[in-house]
């Protein structure tokens, strides 16, 4: 393109700008289209006047889609309150359902009033099927309230819609006096030639309002829990950006939307049909914590026969209350595997709520529970203690064992093995009562991260018992630490690291990279539970510290001398004694993986 090219190209494309700004003319204005936006339609055989409204249109529309109940739409949304000394439920009459649930006694982690759900986080449906196959909601309904009925012993609010003569929609709401659970009746009076015998459907979708300060924690136990009526308990999750979805295969007898701390759930006195629940969450939100969907099927026959009896909870996680509640309740509270959900169902509940009754400072309280569950274990530790003595004891001659065999270890395992059997001792006794110690350990490990009773209880520097303190804060994140130092963990695992080098100093047999690994073991621990609830890992401080000192003072009554002529009276006595049991199963194989590494060196493997 050459200079006059150019130079003409820009001279047009201005004239064009020019013309474009001022001189063109004003484009048509397009009449408004309805293609993809949702607007009302009238119905051919829906009489309009020619000023009726959009409004007014809408609503003739409404009628004609709820055919025979097309008179139950119109009517003013109302609320109404039940409440006693630990709720506050909100109603609206649209639909005759639960708005709002606020807890009274408790708190949300930055302070403020606890509100379980409203409305814009939560909302419940019921829908059915007519003989016409129409489907129906409430929520298109608009009930009217009764006088709320209220005594000593409960409040009770009555919806009824009116579909013809001796013809109506009722719902119950119970609430009795100092209770978490309210009790509802869904009957439908007269409506056997309208609603098809088909199973209704109950559409809970709850998305659940952050309530703690560590949202991981709280997303990692909260669960869509459920019973089955064959007594199966079941739970789902959710992954993160991966929605979960089950279908039972059995009727379930309730439905619990779970917390860390709380829940809302619905129960069926009889029994609910099948039910199809999706749990799912976003990583990146942290305005909520899951979102759980509950669609459940309530046998028609039940609420055409006036037995549509239901009830709700909404409350805490609290063992005491739960336990009252029917069809096992309770296992909305994760207290670990069977054995140790008995290890804290038969000792450690029943011993924290015993303290509870003397003690306000729940971190005196576990201190206290250390001390009780330690005294427990006091025979074990000795009896474990007592076996280090004996190895150490036989330092001396495991020491000369070694040096003979120069590095050969069959043959030093061999020989030590014989040794430990001519002396009487059992290597292994030392190792059975820290197994036995290992339901209490995993049992607590449930017990403390779930209990309501730690929830913003502060000890110290712990603001909260229930999660982990916060005693600084690091300008960095550490991979697998987090950007915090928990004060209660960092002396667990100094207290560990001490407690495993008393522990080193009896027990001989630990030695070369073993010892130290039992070193790095605490510190690769302190990691793991940097996050963890400071309650569980104060318990673990205090408790390797009052084993050091039970140690201590076993030492003092321990003599040295005294094991080491028990040992070789039983030297004496088992000198012509061959061996038996495990020891002697023991022995015969390491006498075999002897002969097997002594072939293997002379090139000739044993066939």
């Amino acid at each position: 393109m050459d200079r006059n090219q150019a130079v003409g190209l820009v001279l047009i494309s201005v004239m064009l700008i020019i013309y474009m700004t001022f001189f063109a003319p004003e484009p048509k204005k397009e009449e408004p289209t309805t293609k993809g936006t949702p607007t009302a339609t009238i119905n051919p055989s829906t009489k309009t006047s020619p000023d009726a409204t959009p409004d007014s249109i809408q609503l003739a529309q409404r009628r004609t889609a709820l055919g025979a109940f097309g008179n139950a739409a119109t009517g003013t949304n109302e609320e109404a309150i039940l409440q006693n000394e630990l709720v506050k439920i909100t109603f609206e009459s649209q639909g005759g359902r639960i708005d709002e649930v606020l807890l009274k006694k408790y708190l949300t982690w930055d302070k403020k009033p606890l509100t379980l759900f409203d409305k814009e986080s939560s909302s419940t449906d019921i829908s059915f099927k007519t003989q016409d196959n129409k489907t129906i909601h409430l929520s298109d309904l608009n009930f009217k309230a009764l006088p709320v009925a209220a005594s000593n012993k409960s409040q009770s609010l009555t919806y009824r819609v009116e579909i013809g003569p001796n013809r109506f929609i009722e719902q119950i709401y119970t609430l009795p006096a100092n209770s978490y659970v309210v009790d509802y009746k869904l009957n439908f009076v007269g409506l056997e030639g309208l609603v098809a015998n088909a199973p209704l459907q109950l559409t809970w979708t709850d998305r659940l309002k952050r309530l703690e300060h560590d949202l991981r924690q709280n997303r990692d136990r909260s669960t869509l829990n459920f019973m089955t009526t064959e007594e199966e308990f079941d739970k789902i999750t959710g992954k993160a950006d991966e929605p979960e979805t089950i279908t039972t295969e059995e009727p379930v007898k309730w439905v619990s939307n779970k917390q860390n701390f709380f829940s809302a759930a619905v129960f069926a006195k009889n029994t609910f049909g099948n039910a199809t629940l999706k749990a799912s969450f976003s990583e990146n939100d942290t305005t909520e914590v899951k979102t759980f969907i509950s669609q459940i099927q309530l046998p028609a026959k039940d609420v055409l026969s006036g037995k549509g009896d239901y009830s709700f909870y909404f409350g805490p996680n609290d063992y005491q209350i739960l336990k009252k509640l029917p069809d096992d309740f309770h296992k909305n509270i994760d207290l670990g595997w069977a054995l140790f959900a008995w290890v804290n169902k038969l000792i450690v509940i029943p011993v924290f709520n015993f303290l509870e009754g003397f003690f306000s400072n729940y971190g005196i309280i576990i201190i206290l529970l250390v001390v009780f569950i330690k005294t427990l274990l006091l025979p074990l530790t000795y009896k474990s203690y007592l076996s280090m003595a004996k190895m150490k004891v036989l330092k001396p001659e495991i020491d000369a064992i070694k040096e003979k065999n120069d590095g050969d270890m069959q043959k030093t395992q061999a020989e030590t093995m014989k040794l430990y059997s001519s002396m009487g001792v059992n290597p292994m006794s030392g190792c059975v009562p820290m197994v036995l110690q290992i339901p209490i350990l995993f049992a607590l490990l449930n017990f403390f991260p779930n209990s309501i009773e730690l929830r913003q209880e502060s000890f110290l520097w712990a603001h909260d018992l229930s999660t982990y303190d916060v005693f600084a804060r690091l300008p960095f994140n550490i991979p697998f630490y987090g950007s915090h130092v928990s004060m209660f963990t960092l002396l667990m695992t100094l207290s560990t690291i001490l407690y495993t080098w008393s522990n080193n100093q009896m027990n001989t047999a630990i030695q070369g990279p073993m010892k130290f690994y039992s070193y790095l073991m605490p510190v690769m621990i302190m990691f793991v539970v940097n996050n963890f609830a400071a309650g569980l890992s104060l318990y673990y401080f205090v408790s390797n510290i009052i084993t050091f000192s039970q140690q201590a003072i076993i030492r003092r009554f321990v003599d040295d001398n005294k094991i080491r002529a028990k040992l070789e009276e039983n030297q004496q006595k088992n000198k012509d004694k061959k061996p038996g049991g495990f020891q002697k199963r023991l022995q015969e194989a390491m006498k075999a993986a002897q002969e097997r590494e002594s072939q293997q060196k002379k090139g000739k493997p044993k066939k």
